[in-house]
């Protein structure tokens, strides 16, 4: 909870017009290389990570239309959707009954969740070289003969790997974010900075 009060309170003083809510620091890390690597300036934008989904709320009551009334967007996992419908509702920016309603308010959902996405734009090859570049494929491999990923797709192998370590996926966010192609950008991330 004091973590919670300390966000809060940081984010409290933020001056940008438009706030971007994200659930951790992957994801900033993931949006801010994008943007970087896009060309779009994040100048008047600031991309709040809110330490878990179901923080939402509290992150709403402040910049919300009874708080901060700042411009909203933001990611969220797909499993996730029920606290950002609710939490959207209750801080006074109406029902989103449909994952349409969502994007319309400026909320954008990945499937399953941000390493899946970046790491299906990218495909496996691609992400075993970032990872051979970031000199962890020994390690990976390592990862791939325990027990409980041996009979597991290559691809979650992966993205397990990527979430198993303390700082591991804010770094990947990055790395991976940085070796996609324009062209390969997640639908979600691509909608989420066109409106920024």
């Amino acid at each position: 909870m004091e973590l919670l009060r300390t966000s809060l309170h940081r984010a409290a003083g933020l001056r940008a017009p438009t706030v971007v809510l994200v659930e951790g620091a992957s994801d900033r890390r993931a949006l801010e290389a994008l943007a970087r690597r896009g060309g779009r300036s994040l100048d008047e934008v600031a991309i709040v990570p809110m330490g878990g989904i179901t923080n939402i709320g509290h992150f709403l009551d402040l910049f919300g239309p009874r708080g901060l009334d700042r411009r909203l967007a933001g990611l969220y996992d797909v499993a996730e959707e029920g606290y950002v419908r609710r939490g959207l509702e209750r801080a006074g920016l109406g029902a989103a009954p449909s994952r349409e309603r969502l994007a319309a308010l400026g909320f954008q959902v990945c499937v399953a969740d941000l390493e899946d996405e970046l790491i299906r734009a990218l495909g496996v090859a691609a992400v075993e070289q970032v990872v051979e570049a970031a000199g962890e494929l020994r390690s990976f491999h390592r990862f791939q003969r325990q027990p409980a990923q041996q009979d597991r797709p290559l691809a979650a192998q992966l993205h397990r790997f990527i979430g198993t370590r303390s700082g591991r996926k804010a770094r990947y966010a990055d790395l991976l974010a940085d070796a996609l192609p324009p062209a390969r950008v997640p639908p979600a991330l691509d909608r989420l900075l066109a409106r920024l």
